[in-house]
């Protein structure tokens, strides 16, 4: 399909489960898969450089675990001079889908500290999945309906996914009665949902997909609907974002609180 899944990664094990979820990913979608480090060399007159070895060797490594878990994938593996954030954003442009674990290593310059999950999904060029611990590919895919345009994205990204892992869809909306716009009911919500998806079933037939309306705040709804999922799917922004406000504090959350893999998509990505 000539297509590329590009997986960030610094040793850690959230670092190790994003491999796993990145191999399986590009295994789908019979994709190459590209393992990369970023790394600052620290500057200064007391420093001097650092031996490279080491950070090759964890490229290696992860590379290595990369093809136990998918051994027909293409997987080449590199280490980028750079800041985390600063490499993967533009190893993004090519890509078709980034994968970068929730939390790494902490106090070494360059390393992927858990905000750049947060930075990735942000700026990133193309989808990023975010991953907490090994995947588990049991459960459906939770879609995170909210009417947005950068929701549309989300929803396209849901149902292809769908139907390269065979699973299905369970596309929730989060409505809160005492804050919901005047004339917005239940009846209204639903309508947004089934909007939603109708215009995917002819191009995804084999994709089954549920339309849930849960009554709570949108984070805590979503967090919540979460549990048992193999992967949630969110747009970067929402209804009611403050304008330059590239994540919302919706996909934030979920970033940091979801219990399965987050996958985080952007308008035009």
């Amino acid at each position: 399909m000539g297509s590329l899944v590009v997986v960030g990664v610094d040793g850690s094990s959230s670092s190790d489960a994003a491999v796993v979820q990145a191999a399986r990913e590009a295994q789908r979608r019979r994709a190459t898969l590209r393992v990369v480090h970023g790394f600052s060399w620290p500057v200064g007159p007391m420093y001097t450089p650092l031996d490279p070895s080491p950070l090759n060797r964890l490229a290696h490594d992860s590379a290595e675990l990369a093809r136990s878990v998918a051994p027909e994938v293409e997987v080449t593996d590199a280490v980028m001079t750079g800041g985390a954030v600063a490499v993967l954003t533009a190893e993004s442009r090519d890509a078709d889908l980034m994968v970068v674990g929730r939390r790494g290593i902490g106090g070494f310059v360059g390393m992927l500290l858990g905000s750049t999950a947060v930075s990735l999904a942000t700026h990133s060029r193309c989808p990023v999945i975010v991953v907490s611990e090994e995947p588990d590919d049991a459960g459906p895919i939770v879609l995170a309906v909210d009417g947005s345009p950068e929701g549309e994205n989300a929803v396209e990204f849901a149902f292809a996914e769908a139907a390269l892992r065979g699973a299905e869809i369970r596309a929730v909306h989060a409505w809160l009665p005492d804050y919901a716009p005047a004339g917005m009911g239940v009846e209204s919500a639903e309508r947004l949902l089934a909007q939603a998806v109708v215009g995917r079933r002819e191009r995804y037939p084999d994709v089954t997909a549920a339309q849930e309306v849960l009554s709570g705040e949108t984070r805590e709804v979503l967090i919540k609907a979460s549990s048992g999922a193999q992967l949630m799917v969110v747009g970067a922004r929402g209804h009611g974002g403050f304008a330059g406000l590239l994540l919302g504090s919706v996909s934030q959350a979920l970033l940091h609180h979801a219990h399965c893999p987050v996958a985080v998509v952007r308008r035009g990505a």
